[in-house]
């Protein structure tokens, strides 16, 4: 066989390992106690004797993509937000549970491999991992002829935290009269793209160097604004909150009822909060009403937490949030607007 064969089959070992050569100070950039060598084994090995002293540790695990955002980032040849993205959106939804986020892996596929974009993807990897406070300790790079069109590639993301059993967060903490913290999005984060992609990025005539509503930035810069990371601002509060909600797929009806009990329901109040004008810019391209909007998109508020009545003002300033409704009696399906 040809020393060349695989490469003509379309996998190039040199990119591959090319690349693994510029992920390694990337990945240093990450590093936190517990960190146990560095990238290149079989296995990322982390230490929680190394991380800091735990009466009662509890895992905390979470794995996710960014969806058909990724086709826009491709589309546009600007790959580094998506890295970012990527870390939002696992290292979020474990922040919820309570849990401080220790290391992070990701996986890259694609059909061809760009070397320079791809270190650009990892290069916001790294970043995302640098605002959440956790370790970039390993990875995948796939690289499949025939499984990606030309340009297009794949993420996914793994994150893994830890938390102090009794310092969980738990929707069964919570009791009617509670309150409802709503803390702002970023934009439209990583969620609702294929509608997204169909009214704005699809249509051959789509303007994306232009400003359609008012954004004050172009319409491709608004969509690759990166996932808000609430890691930091979640755990400087994690004594005094009882539960929380990260605002992804299903939008506000979707997710704030996953952070009550069963027998309650939430009650936002309409107004209470800034609605950012692209979610009003999709609403009106796509006519949607109101209730469509909430259940597709995060509308202002990526994370939406619930405190006593007593911590409500306390908790709304530390986050920079806005109260923004209450908990009350009764099962309900999605969340009641007032």
């Amino acid at each position: 066989m040809k020393q060349d064969a695989y490469r003509d089959a379309g996998v190039d070992i040199d990119a591959g390992d090319a690349l693994v050569e510029r992920i390694g100070p990337l990945a240093k950039t990450t590093h936190r106690p517990g960190v146990m060598g560095g990238l290149g084994g079989f296995g990322g090995l982390f230490s929680l004797a190394g991380a800091g002293r735990w009466r009662d540790p509890v895992l905390v695990s979470g794995t996710d993509g960014v969806g058909t955002k990724l086709l826009i980032a491709q589309r546009l040849g600007r790959h580094r937000t998506v890295g970012i993205d990527l870390v939002a959106m696992c290292v979020n939804d474990i922040a919820v549970s309570g849990a401080e986020p220790l290391f992070f892996l990701d996986y890259f596929a694609t059909g061809k491999l760009s070397v320079d974009e791809a270190e650009e993807v990892i290069a916001g990897i790294a970043d995302g991992c640098r605002q959440a406070g956790c370790a970039l300790i390993g990875g995948e790079t796939a690289e499949m002829p025939g499984m990606y069109a030309p340009g297009h590639y794949d993420l996914a993301g793994f994150a893994v935290g830890i938390a102090e059993r009794d310092e969980l967060l738990d929707p069964e903490q919570v009791i009617a009269g509670d309150v409802l913290v709503g803390v702002p999005s970023s934009g439209l984060h990583s969620n609702g793209y294929s509608l997204v992609r169909k009214l704005l990025v699809d249509d051959p005539g789509a303007d994306l160097d232009g400003d359609p509503c008012g954004l004050g930035r172009s319409l491709a810069e608004e969509l690759l604004i990166p996932t808000r990371i609430y890691v930091r601002d979640l755990l400087g509060v994690r004594r005094r909150i009882k539960s929380a909600a990260h605002i992804t797929g299903g939008g506000l009806t979707g997710n704030v009822p996953r952070a009550l009990p069963a027998a309650l329901h939430a009650r936002m109040v309409r107004g209470s909060w800034p609605i950012p004008p692209i979610f009003g810019h999709i609403a009106k391209v796509a006519g949607l009403s109101e209730m469509e909007l909430v259940r597709t998109l995060n509308c202002g508020l990526g994370l939406v937490v619930v405190v006593s009545k007593s911590e409500a003002e306390a908790v709304a300033v530390a986050l920079g949030g806005r109260i923004v409704g209450d908990v009350v009696d009764g099962a309900h399906d999605g969340v009641e607007f007032r």
